[in-house]
């Protein structure tokens, strides 16, 4: 697999421009330990975030959650937000597959989905 297995980018719904500068932790759920943090990014000037892991880390089937920064974001545009941060929760059944994880983003709702 190249590059990493999990990715994502942010669109900002109202000014229809990527979500650039909003910093990304990629956590992994382990059974004795719970949540700890696999990776952390800052989304790019296109508002991706596509080196989280590299291709040499072990990447294993399991629960993951990529946890944004929102607060932030819409701090440095002088913007009010309802949330702060979101976190999305996902499971990678097969770690053969690339999952790419696509946030769009209002100060005051979100939607995501699974992308390719």
């Amino acid at each position: 697999m190249k590059g990493s297995p999990i990715t994502t980018h942010v669109l900002d719904l109202v000014s229809g421009m990527p979500g650039a500068g909003i910093p990304v932790a990629l956590e992994r759920k382990t059974e004795t330990e719970g949540w700890h943090v696999v990776a952390e990014g800052t989304t790019d000037a296109d508002g991706r975030v596509g080196d989280l892991m590299s291709p040499e880390e072990a990447f294993l089937s399991g629960h993951y959650r990529l946890i944004f920064d929102t607060e932030s974001y819409f701090a440095h545009r002088n913007a009010d937000a309802f949330f702060q941060q979101i976190t999305i929760s996902f499971v990678v059944k097969d770690a053969t597959e690339h999952y790419h994880v696509p946030l769009l983003l209002s100060a005051f709702g979100y939607t995501t989905y699974r992308g390719s």
